[in-house]
């Protein structure tokens, strides 16, 4: 049974940061096994991912068949309907026409010295982007992730993902040609993270890593960290939900396990002011639950990490939601665009009964990537940005560092820096001994 809560009850708070406080993370201990995988990879190269994929995924390659031949991937792709094909085009189109827009401006002035400041952008020059291949396999993910990279102008994007016992998915391999991949290898998990960090004699390091993972990718890309860039540690996914009493709670329902369905951790969260709701709600669960084919995970994520919180209004919701901090919000009002000015921390937030959060997972066009565990109190969605880096700019005339390099010396002063000072004063002097008219 989901945990239920009322704002208007005195044990509300110690109940609410009891529900704050549960881990929903892997209870194993990872770190090491990791660690041990990273270090093998480092040493034996092409040979640790060899054998380490035949022990995970059931799958014997060789040097040669780490990545999938161009025939390959063609082959898979041909295997898609054509409806499907069409799914993931238009996509594609509109994941690209969001993210063309986040395309940052290089800037530049000269400011009142006389200084020319600014910045500009370039893209990283290789990228690896992770698939999971393991419970589930989503093209919908490599889109996600391989259309920001391509978008920032990132020349060399590679794909890797587990392809247990052989079997790849074809809609996965299409994603992959669709958004301009070239390179994808038949390699899953921390090994396949290491590799991307460390490179191997076939693979060459890259300079960023991105996409989802289980708790050894995650653990991996932990531990790599500093390397290479990553995109974000994300933990299990979550769905809050605020709704009035106008809406159906057969939406509801589904909306809730919507993102049930994807691990038994997850968490899903309904937060409204009408009891009556709430309590249909509730009862439309189980029907709905019946006819998932993932119905004992959505099951289990909803008895063990779902909630449903009774609110006096709607302010208290958002304040409510804003501690929470959850992947996705979706605010199911009549006034939903008031109500998102008082929202300050969600991944993504979705407007109006008419907008499920899963449209944004596939078509919308805004990334599926989000922070998870509250970490969208200080963190964004996967972005352009992500595959970017700004660069700031400076030029000093004659004029502007008389200006401002005295200022540099009493701080390079003051902090005991002497070589600093002395860098700034030297030039300072020789404008001091110049002939002036």
């Amino acid at each position: 049974m989901p945990i239920l809560l009322d704002t208007s009850t005195p044990e509300f708070e110690s109940e609410f940061r009891q529900f704050l406080a549960r881990s929903r993370e892997t209870a194993q201990a990872v770190d090491d096994t990791v660690a041990g995988i990273i270090r093998r990879v480092r040493r034996d190269g092409d040979a640790a991912l060899i054998e380490l994929t035949a022990q995970f995924d059931g799958l014997r390659l060789t040097p040669d068949t780490l990545a999938f031949s161009a025939e390959d991937i063609d082959a898979a792709a041909n295997q898609v309907s054509e409806s499907r094909r069409a799914a993931l085009e238009t996509a594609q189109d509109r994941i690209h026409a969001f993210h063309s827009r986040q395309l940052p401006e290089d800037v530049s002035w000269t400011d009142d010295a006389g200084a020319m400041i600014g910045w500009r952008w370039t893209a990283v020059s290789r990228a690896g982007l992770y698939v999971p291949g393991g419970l589930a396999a989503y093209p919908s993910s490599v889109l996600m992730n391989a259309i920001p990279a391509r978008v920032a102008g990132v020349d060399d994007r590679i794909m890797t993902g587990p392809v247990p016992n052989g079997d790849a998915n074809p809609m996965v391999l299409l994603a992959a040609r669709l958004s301009g991949i070239a390179t994808v290898y038949r390699i899953g998990g921390a090994q396949a993270i290491a590799a991307l960090a460390y490179g191997t004699e076939t693979i060459r390091p890259v300079d960023m890593i991105a996409g989802p993972g289980n708790a050894y990718v995650a653990a991996a890309k932990r531990q790599i960290f500093g390397t290479v860039g990553i995109d974000m540690l994300a933990g299990p996914s979550e769905i809050l939900i605020i709704a009035d009493s106008a809406n159906d709670p057969e939406w509801i329902a589904i909306d809730l396990l919507s993102q049930a369905e994807h691990d038994e951790s997850a968490r899903a969260v309904l937060v409204t002011d009408d009891a009556s709701l709430a309590g249909k709600v509730l009862a439309a669960i189980d029907p709905w639950l019946k006819r998932l084919g993932r119905r004992r995970i959505a099951d289990r994520s909803w008895r063990s990490h779902g909630a449903v919180i009774q609110v006096r209004n709607l302010d208290e919701a958002v304040e409510i939601s804003d501690r929470i901090a959850p992947e996705h919000l979706s605010l199911m009002v009549a006034e939903p665009d008031s109500l998102v000015e008082r929202v300050s921390n969600a991944g993504a937030v979705f407007l109006g009964p008419w907008t499920p959060e899963a449209v944004g997972d596939y078509a919308a066009g805004p990334n599926h990537v989000l922070p998870t565990s509250a970490n969208a109190r200080f963190s964004s969605g996967l972005s352009v940005l992500n595959f970017m880096k700004r660069t700031t700019l400076t030029r000093m005339t004659p004029r502007a560092l008389a200006r401002v390099g005295p200022v540099a010396v009493t701080l390079a002063e003051s902090e005991s820096l002497e070589a600093h000072g002395l860098s700034v004063q030297a030039r300072l002097d020789r404008l001091n001994a110049a002939p002036r008219d």
